[in-house]
């Protein structure tokens, strides 16, 4: 996949992310407006939106669920990966020309990230990747924190007379999914079991880092508002499936882990 960054190179990936809510119009629009995403299909009130002719996320309507509860299992926030660190400044200058509500700015060492909510509560990370080859690790695995941006050093990345932020660029992709689990150690040994996925690296007992292919994540989990928490609603607004790209998959097949969320694995174009 050239150009396109190491999150989605490894041999098994994030393909797209399902969301159910109670308005998908105003929430596809809240997507197009403050990440560009194209609108690719719009049908029996599912509408697809992506970049790059790609698919990343799909919203199907249901006026009658009930909100999201973020004591619950489900979504803690879909992270769009953008290519390059210059994508992320033109994105934060761009959120700070719109006064947005941004919820955090971190560096985590082995990326840069901005964090924000959508109108139905479902958390997003912007965020750009360092190069792998900076990555160091501890004894825990991968090396990450969670440190203040530096802002200053990020927008430094721009040059004079940048046309600025211009929609989501071409490659971007779901870089991770980060999910609500009642127990981390469960949710560990499942992607271990069910997806051969490997641990990365853990903050304490409450939040598990896993990937292929030896990125930084591809799925976070964590407990840090949801500990103990059976499976999930299903009439709940929020996380309705995610989709996992495999490189050695040759046919679908569909998942649940112990929460009841949907994992679909599709074979990788």
């Amino acid at each position: 996949m050239d150009g396109f960054p190491f999150a989605a190179t490894t041999p098994v990936s994030i393909g797209r992310v399902g969301l159910r809510a109670r308005d998908a119009r105003a929430l596809a629009a809240f997507y197009a407006d403050i990440l560009g995403f194209q609108e690719m299909e719009s049908n029996d009130g599912a509408i697809a939106l992506g970049a790059g002719g790609r698919t990343l996320l799909e919203i199907a309507e249901d006026r009658f669920a009930e909100p999201d509860n973020p004591r619950e299992a489900g979504l803690f926030h879909t992270a769009f990966l953008l290519p390059d660190r210059t994508d992320l400044a033109r994105w934060a200058l761009f959120a700070r020309d719109r006064n947005m509500q941004i919820e955090g700015a971190s560096d985590h060492l082995v990326s840069e990230a901005l964090y924000l909510s959508d109108p139905e509560g479902n958390g997003i990370e912007i965020y750009a990747d360092r190069d792998p080859e900076s990555w160091t690790k501890n004894e825990d695995g991968i090396a990450m924190a969670t440190e203040r941006l530096d802002f200053s050093s990020l927008l430094s990345t721009l040059p004079a007379g940048d046309e600025g932020w211009q929609g989501a660029p071409e490659n971007t992709v779901i870089g991770h999914v980060h999910l609500r689990v009642g127990d981390p150690k469960t949710a560990e040994a499942w992607w271990h079991e069910a997806q051969g996925f490997e641990t990365m690296t853990r903050y304490g007992s409450q939040a598990v880092f896993l990937a292929t292919g030896g990125y930084h994540h591809h799925i976070g989990a964590n407990s840090w508002r949801s500990a103990g928490a059976g499976k999930r609603n299903p009439h709940r607004a929020g996380l309705s499936w995610l989709e996992l790209k495999s490189r050695t998959a040759t046919a679908g097949m569909e998942f649940a882990d112990p929460w009841g969320t949907v994992i679909r694995v599709s074979p990788a174009s």
